[in-house]
């Protein structure tokens, strides 16, 4: 049995033009195609996630014999985050770029999920990660070109690099992006750029 967790953060919806969701559908799809595949989906922009606050982590850093009903209370939804990231073999992260970084929907989600002692360890010298043997595809869509390494823009790419860090941080390193650039450029060119990012999914994913 395989479990998918697939993690939306495009405020947009596909029927409104979300190119990133619609990768993701694309991974979806080739990836629940196999037998004995299950999905679990979190959408963050119809069902956002409150910021962490200051009891949160203070019951990120408090010992278990030592942690309160009020400190248990604030980490719950941490614990119930984590529980159903723990659960999936496969994450399929759909994430637009907005203003060169990641939408704070997903950081959001992020910053409920990165805990040392359930996702990371540290030993007072070294870091980690907790959640190895999982694989990740990652849906991006960027409303200029020239973000890839070598480009114009690469220097701003916020989204790619940073989520690639942080998923081998948690012990992640089997990670595929699937990226559309110029979304904002035209119809024509984004068709053409979505249309590519489509066949790359379909011939990485072929079973």
């Amino acid at each position: 049995m395989t479990t998918i967790l697939r993690i939306d953060a495009s405020s947009r919806n596909a029927d409104g033009g979300s190119v990133s969701r619609a990768i993701s559908d694309r991974i979806e799809k080739a990836l629940a195609a196999r037998p004995g595949t299950s999905v679990m989906r979190r959408d963050l922009a119809t069902m956002p996630l409150p910021h962490i606050a200051a009891k949160t982590i203070a019951g990120f850093f408090t010992p278990d014999p030592e942690m309160t009903e009020e400190l248990r209370t604030a980490t719950a939804l941490s614990d119930q985050l984590i529980t159903e990231l723990k659960s999936a073999d496969i994450l399929v992260l759909t994430v637009p770029m907005y203003n060169f970084s990641i939408p704070s929907a997903l950081k959001a989600w992020i910053d409920q999920i990165i805990r040392i002692g359930h996702t990371f360890a540290f030993d007072g010298t070294s870091f980690t990660g907790l959640l190895t043997g999982k694989k990740a595809y990652v849906a991006c869509s960027y409303g200029a070109s020239g973000y890839a390494s070598g480009q114009p823009f690469a220097a701003a790419n916020f989204v790619e690099p940073y989520l690639r860090f942080l998923l081998g941080f948690l012990g992640i390193a089997d990670v595929m992006f699937f990226s559309v650039e110029a979304t904002t450029g035209g119809e024509d060119a984004t068709r053409v750029n979505k249309n590519a990012a489509m066949m790359a999914v379909d011939i990485a994913l072929a079973a």
